[in-house]
């Protein structure tokens, strides 16, 4: 083993010696973990004397200190704790000789090292302001004086005590005990000569002098679930997306094509890891036609049956499907095929499992301290005290993290409502009015417009969604515009149109011959689809827990179903609003989505017999998103009122719906919806008399999709009877239970 390097000769001493040994009160806190300056003791020190060397290594058999050619065995002061005092005028550079069980590890002493935080950085976590929390807080592996290792961080305010336990101390903390960092309540320590692929946590000792064990909150990778320890990352991808980045914002997304396909990474095609996605994945999707993907929660999650949406591991991609780096690999490949990339974020609420962050260190921290506030009614998790700044520090730093380590393009909100009301699935007496009286969660409120202020304003390009269920006023309003309210607008990009959802899919679902007293369920979303900035969603939530797939919602007969699955589809890519489906559902999948077996990918099987009744679903879908991307009618106005006008909106005995979308220079497109399981021969529609001929571009009715074939081959021609209140019109042959779009010849 090579020697340290030498040193300049030594001065010694010449002071009164002082004993070496750590008093009394000094031992029990270490010994118990209750030490808040662990540096203060241990390492060396100039004293009376010379220079004291203290360490403390339990189950060691002896501790040397070696610098240049000087060895000195430090004396054994029982239960781990080793001391000495050398005739030295200032410290010198040294390591540590420990003997275990005979054999000697020589190492830096984790306790010679200024701490690794700065001012700065302490100044921005107790303000709640550290944008990139994620470079101060948890495990990084860094250069320190010199030396490599990895500096441990974690803010547990009211512990008082926390060690780190590890893979590389064989789970026993004792003798790793972390400094407080004055008020700011980060505890951090750097252990030298460790880095990538250890495991650790925090064993942090409780107000009431109890221990627990817990999981870095900032970890940015963990062990596969059910294990549970966090791992120490050290990311070293190459990224090859930056054309993406320079021009995913050249387009505001409210005027720009967005389809989304959503998917649960884990059950897509079940057993692929994040490399693998990222070689079939990128393909379907682009073949399919879509814009963007949205998955389902990727932070890691103990249970598997959520789906994602109780996170423990708020800054670290599932290991589920592989590293961290295999997820920015996937990332990477969506968007060199020209997809976007959304992910859910669920920052609403968490788990109660007690390695996680439920009463962190001791007592309600990431939590609300009043218990009726922090017990979520629904789910039997915690909500987040979105007051205490650095929870919502913890929360904003997530967002951007997300956006800037895995250059995510948008952030879909889980649960906005629940986060919003303080009164939300709560009764009377079971929750406690704002400072206004009111029930609006004032805390959440500010948390939100904080998010999406700064997520805006350091990631150009992202966009963030809400899903949020109620009537608030001004989700999608920037944060500074005041509304009726009283409230800025909370600054969403996109809001789900939840509504539209509830009542399309309810008016889908009765049986043609009833549909004529249902027909506002159609209409109705046209009296306030300006009032946000809408995404149309028939996402995961409507097929799962006895709501039945999309294809199964529809009544009649298997022909009849795909029909009326067809003809929704054609209305719902015409719709103004942004377009987003569930996978699965663009084949017309039968069964409900299951998190243990995904999409019945065997219904487009060539040897299934009812094959060619889904792939013509499919083919449909991809040749929607075509039409759609090559409108510009369908997505360039959407949240402008002039590019829509009603044509037929009142046809309730026909269940026709007729309108027409406009883009930005005023060329129109057509849509027909004809929900009546008939022919409906040379039905009049009103037209602008400033198209001399509709050409039809897309019905859902055509045989290539499994349809009658009920269609237009030939240009339609108007003719100057008025209809509708127009000054011309052309005349249909509406199809069965479909959708027909058409454009100026």
């Amino acid at each position: 083993m090579p020697a340290p390097s030498p040193i300049p000769a030594l001065e010694v001493a010449r002071e009164v010696a002082a004993s070496p040994a750590l008093d009394s009160g000094d031992r029990e806190r270490l010994l118990h973990g209750t030490h808040h300056d662990p540096h203060a003791v241990l390492g060396a020190h100039p004293v009376a004397g010379g220079v004291a060397f203290r360490v403390f290594r339990p189950y060691a058999q002896a501790v040397t200190v070696a610098s240049g050619d000087l060895r000195a065995e430090l004396h054994d002061d029982g239960d781990g704790f080793f001391s000495g005092l050398l005739p030295l005028t200032e410290v010198p550079a040294y390591r540590l000789l420990v003997t275990y069980d005979g054999t000697v590890h020589e190492t830096e002493d984790a306790y010679r090292f200024l701490p690794t935080l700065g001012e700065l950085d302490l100044h921005l976590i107790g303000e709640g302001r550290h944008e990139q929390l994620w470079r101060s807080l948890g495990a990084r592996v860094l250069t320190h004086q010199g030396v490599t290792g990895t500096r441990f961080s974690v803010w547990a305010p009211n512990a008082r005590g926390v060690r780190v336990a590890g893979s590389f101390n064989f789970w026993d903390a004792s003798g790793y005990p972390m400094r407080s960092l004055g008020s700011s309540g980060v505890w951090e320590l750097f252990v030298p000569g460790i880095g990538e692929g250890e495991l650790y946590k925090f064993e942090i000792t409780r107000p009431d002098g109890s221990r627990t064990l817990r999981a870095d909150p900032l970890a940015r990778r963990t062990e596969v679930p059910p294990a549970t320890s966090s791992i120490v990352d050290v990311s070293d991808y190459a990224w090859g997306d930056a054309e993406w980045l320079a021009h995913r914002g050249d387009t505001p997304v409210h005027e720009a094509p967005f389809s989304v396909y959503e998917v649960h990474l884990p059950s897509w095609r079940p057993g692929l890891t994040y490399r693998q996605l990222a070689e079939q994945l990128p393909a379907y999707v682009k073949e399919m036609g879509f814009t963007h993907v949205e998955l389902m929660p990727v932070a890691e999650h103990p249970f598997g049956g959520s789906w994602g949406y109780q996170v423990t591991g708020f800054y670290a991609p599932t290991a589920r499907l592989g590293t961290p780096d295999d997820f920015k690999h996937l990332v990477d490949r969506l968007h060199q095929a020209g997809i976007g990339v959304l992910m859910d974020w669920v920052p609403a609420h968490f788990p109660r499992d007690d390695w996680a962050l439920a009463e962190f260190d001791g007592r309600p921290l990431y939590e609300h301290h009043d218990p009726l506030r922090a017990a979520h009614p629904d789910w039997g998790t915690l909500e987040f005290d979105f007051g205490r700044r650095e929870v919502r520090n913890f929360l904003v730093a997530n967002a951007v993290y997300w956006c800037e380590e895995f250059h995510i393009d948008g952030l879909r909100v889980d649960a906005v409502a629940s986060m919003l009301y303080l009164d939300y699935s709560r009764e009377p007496g079971q929750w406690t009015p704002n400072e206004f009286g009111g029930r609006e969660n004032l805390d959440a409120v500010a948390f939100l417009q904080e998010m999406n202020a700064t997520v805006y304003r350091r990631c150009p390009g992202v966009v963030t969604v809400a899903e949020e269920s109620t009537a608030w006023d001004g989700v999608t309003r920037p944060t500074h515009h005041r509304g009726p309210s009283g409230f800025g607008g909370l600054g969403f990009g996109l809001k789900w149109n939840m509504g539209w959802m509830h009542d399309s899919l309810e008016y889908m679902s009765h049986d043609p011959v009833h549909r004529k007293y249902h027909h506002h369920e159609m209409t109705f979303s046209m009296v306030y689809a300006y009032s946000e900035n809408y995404v149309l969603p028939i996402s995961h939530d409507e097929v799962v827990h006895g709501k039945r797939s999309l294809v199964s919602k529809m009544p009649g007969d298997w022909w009849q179903q795909r029909a009326n699955h067809r003809a929704y589809l054609g209305f719902m890519w015409a719709h103004p609003g942004k377009q987003l489906l569930f996978m699965g559902q663009e084949f017309a999948q039968g069964a409900e989505w299951s998190e243990a077996h995904g999409p019945d990918w065997w219904l487009l099987d060539p040897s299934y017999g009812a094959e060619a009744d889904h792939r013509g679903v499919r083919d449909l879908v991809r040749d929607l998103n075509a039409g759609y991307r090559a409108t510009p009618a369908l997505w360039q106005r959407d949240t402008d009122p002039g590019g829509f006008q009603w044509v037929v909106g009142d046809a309730a005995d026909d269940n026709v719906l007729a309108f027409l979308r406009y883009d930005a220079d005023g060329s129109p497109l057509l849509a027909v919806s004809h929900l009546a399981p008939v022919v409906r021969h040379d039905y009049r529609i009103g037209v602008p008399d400033d198209v001399p001929a509709w050409l039809e571009v897309l019905n859902t009715d055509a045989a290539r999709y499994g349809g009658s074939d009920v269609v237009h081959p030939h240009p339609v021609k108007p003719e100057p009877q008025g209809a509708h209140g127009r000054p011309a019109s052309i005349r249909l042959t509406l199809p069965p239970l479909a959708t027909v779009w058409l454009r100026p010849a």
